[in-house]
């Protein structure tokens, strides 16, 4: 019995200081910055298998960057991507992770947590990530969010703005510019979408608000500061209803309606609502369009990232 209590004992002292990844529902990360001596290793749920797999946290955020950013750009882009991904990885596990839903830490399901693939990693993206090693944005000796999308249209957008975002607006996120535009195809960078009655209606319905009938206008009854339609009323023969613009787009879809940074050129027409805009995601924090624009430029990896996150500290963990 004493020997059986004493290696109870040890193994409790053990997890206190070192971590066990052994409980079901809750994570050990911590917000609050933590050292360690090497990379922790980390469990992942893989979408398409099912599988759940121990992994270095170093090795899943190399499928990260493969899976967030295209192939055969600069390196100092993919390491730019990957200080922003482990950032978004330490924070999203200090909040539980995927724990509830997999019992992992985290999961390669892009709706879960971010996108991930294995197929697509380059030597390349395996010195981005161990170039950057241990490095993520810190404010206050907390893990910030990090936030990315894939191009800001030219100007980030605060939290509030471009996703919605329900608490108090994030210090550590800022409005800036990003030169992007003389870099991305120009029908990547603008866009043009219809919106039908009926893909409008169900996207009100998942928001709670009432079907509208056929839609007979769309305007932009308030912007945000970096020119994001945060508010939107929508007009229909069955009545009106104003909407979120971040939340509306999430719910109609952010592959057709590829950003809410749209202009006042809206048009009915007879298949439905015509729009145009700029830029592909929310906007907020950094841009993959942008990181690979100063990228280009010869900016390492560091001061990408300090761009887009001025407010927030460069801190390496392990």
């Amino acid at each position: 019995m004493k020997k059986g209590f004493a290696l109870m004992l040890l193994m409790a002292m053990v997890c206190f200081y070192a971590g066990c990844n052994n409980t079901k529902n809750e994570s050990n990360f911590k917000s609050m910055v933590t050292r360690y001596s090497r990379p922790p290793r980390i469990s992942v749920y893989i979408k398409e298998t099912g599988e759940k797999k121990q992994m270095d946290i170093e090795e899943y955020l190399v499928g990260v960057v493969a899976g967030e950013m295209k192939p055969d750009w600069p390196l100092n882009a993919y390491a730019a991507q990957a200080i922003i991904a482990r950032t978004f990885t330490m924070e999203f596990l200090s909040r539980g992770g995927t724990r509830k839903l997999h019992g992992t830490d985290i999961s390669t399901d892009e709706k879960e947590a971010q996108a991930y693939n294995e197929a697509n990693i380059t030597p390349t993206i395996r010195k981005a990530v161990a170039k950057t090693k241990g490095m993520v944005l810190t404010y206050k000796n907390r893990y910030i969010k990090g936030w990315y999308s894939a191009s800001s249209g030219g100007l980030t957008a605060y939290a509030k703005e471009g996703l919605g975002y329900k608490g108090p607006e994030p210090p550590y996120v800022s409005s800036v510019k990003s030169d992007e535009e003389k870099y991305m195809p120009k029908e990547e960078f603008y866009w043009e979408a219809v919106l039908t009655s009926d893909e409008i209606n169900a996207a009100l319905q998942k928001l709670n608000k009432p079907n509208l009938g056929q839609i007979k206008e769309m305007k932009v009854l308030k912007r945000g500061p970096a020119n994001r339609a945060v508010l939107i009323r929508f007009v229909g023969t069955n009545g009106t209803a104003d909407v979120v613009g971040a939340d509306f787009r999430v719910q109609y879809g952010p592959e057709k309606m590829r950003s809410i940074w749209i202009s006042d050129e809206i048009e009915t027409t007879a298949n439905g609502i015509k729009i145009k805009g700029r830029g592909f995601g929310h906007g907020v924090g950094l841009s993959q369009w942008g990181a690979y624009a100063y990228a280009k430029q010869n900016w390492t990896p560091e001061r990408i990232v300090k761009h887009f996150y001025p407010k927030a500290t460069l801190t390496k963990i392990w």
